[in-house]
């Protein structure tokens, strides 16, 4: 039985960011109900396009990986007997989650005080922009201004003088990071009402997430009064700490070694990669000696692993100890042995996706496919008890879909 099999989750929510924070509920185990625009959807169903890829026919990648899972109702919330079904929906649901803003909340009576007094024990969450006080708290965003931009990050990462910023690694990255501590948040939440019988407000937004992930960062740069800025990248990385780094190899790969302590294990890293003799020579014998000849430890080590293979190295380095791992693409990672032993990437319907990253009993997570639009709109409604000639009476007048 997973963790949260029983609790109803009923998502007012369009995107990546809040509809992420419901599939990791879904992958949890919660039953989430998606309403959708009766008849446009969410519009992250028209999303095709993402950077330089673009992906046609369904399934659709974009939609899957923040909706898997899930059960797909089409609802107007904007016509009276729309809102009436969702109301209906919120009477049996245990959470509520959206990402509409305050003004649209209250337009279409979705606000706390509209749902609390439908069901007073939900918890209600909200994931937003740039959070819930303040003079910004209506405003709307995406990842990449709230999360990546205002937050911190494009700057921290972008080197100076660079003309523009780095962007995001690829799409939905701060929502990703975003949903899922809502989904935390919300789980709290649950967890408070089970004990106490208090209910909470959950709020996440991109700017609180996107601070958060860049916390160390920040906390030495409030601590020094001193910004952090992007370095170069290189072809190694630390000047004092030749095992702090990048190194090439013959096939064009990348290993990237990180070890803080370098000389505990420099002689280690000398038998791996069978040059045993440099564990004694004098310039590498303290940790303040590797400091001061880093320049020549690199230029040792830069020849030798470029004599061989990411495949050859990756057998003669399975024995250290210390950190280091392969610089990988994300078809490389997503091959990963060690990501497909631990489930890390499973099947949801006819895609692969990414689990979200709890697990629970040493067991792979179940994921289940991002439902069709508006597909589970009957099934819903009659488990609400609702007749045939209700439904088509709503479908009718358009209130459904």
């Amino acid at each position: 039985m997973k963790p949260l099999e029983g609790i109803r989750v009923l998502e007012v929510a369009m995107y990546g960011f809040v509809p992420s924070a419901g599939a990791v509920l879904a992958d949890w185990g919660a039953d989430v109900v998606k309403v959708e625009h009766a008849v446009n959807g969410d519009p992250q169903r028209g999303l095709r396009q993402t950077g330089p890829f673009r992906v046609e026919g369904d399934p659709n990648p974009n939609v899957a990986h923040a909706n898997r899972g899930k059960r797909s109702l089409g609802l107007d919330i904007s016509r009276p007997e729309g809102r009436e079904v969702l109301y209906e929906l919120v009477k049996g649901s245990d959470v509520f989650l959206t990402s509409f803003l305050p003004a649209s909340r209250t337009r279409l009576g979705i606000d706390l005080d509209d749902i609390r007094a439908v069901n007073p024990r939900i918890v209600y969450a909200r994931g937003s922009a740039l959070g819930p006080r303040g003079p910004e708290a209506g405003k709307g965003g995406y990842d990449m201004t709230a999360f990546w931009a205002r937050a911190g990050t494009a700057a921290t990462i972008t080197p100076p003088g660079t003309d523009g910023m780095i962007s995001p690694p690829g799409p939905a990255y701060g929502d990703t990071i975003s949903g899922t501590n809502l989904a935390g948040g919300i789980a709290a939440a649950l967890l408070r009402r089970e004990r106490t019988g208090e209910t909470s407000v959950v709020d996440v937004s991109l700017l609180g997430s996107g601070l958060w992930a860049l916390g160390h960062s920040v906390a030495v740069s409030t601590h020094l009064d001193r910004a952090w800025e992007g370095v170069r990248p290189s072809a190694h990385g630390s000047p004092t700490n030749p095992l702090s780094g990048l190194y090439r190899t013959a096939d064009g790969r990348h290993i990237a070694f990180v070890m803080l302590q370098p000389a505990k294990f420099w002689p280690q890293v000398c038998r791996c990669v069978g040059r045993p003799e440099l564990a004694d020579d004098a310039r590498f014998a303290t940790a303040e000696a590797l400091a001061e000849h880093t320049a020549d430890a690199v230029k040792i080590l830069r020849e030798v692993i470029a004599g061989r293979t990411l495949t050859e190295w990756s057998k003669d380095l399975a024995a250290l100890d210390g950190p280091w791992a392969p610089v990988q693409d994300t078809l490389q990672a997503a091959a990963d042995g060690q990501v497909r032993a631990n489930g890390y990437i499973g099947r949801a319907g006819e895609l692969e996706l990414v689990a979200s990253p709890v697990q629970f009993d040493v067991e792979d997570t179940l994921l289940g496919p991002a439902p069709e639009f508006a597909a589970q709109t009957e099934e819903i409604l009659a488990e609400l008890g609702y007749d045939w000639d209700r439904i088509l009476a709503l479908k009718a007048n358009g209130a459904i879909t």
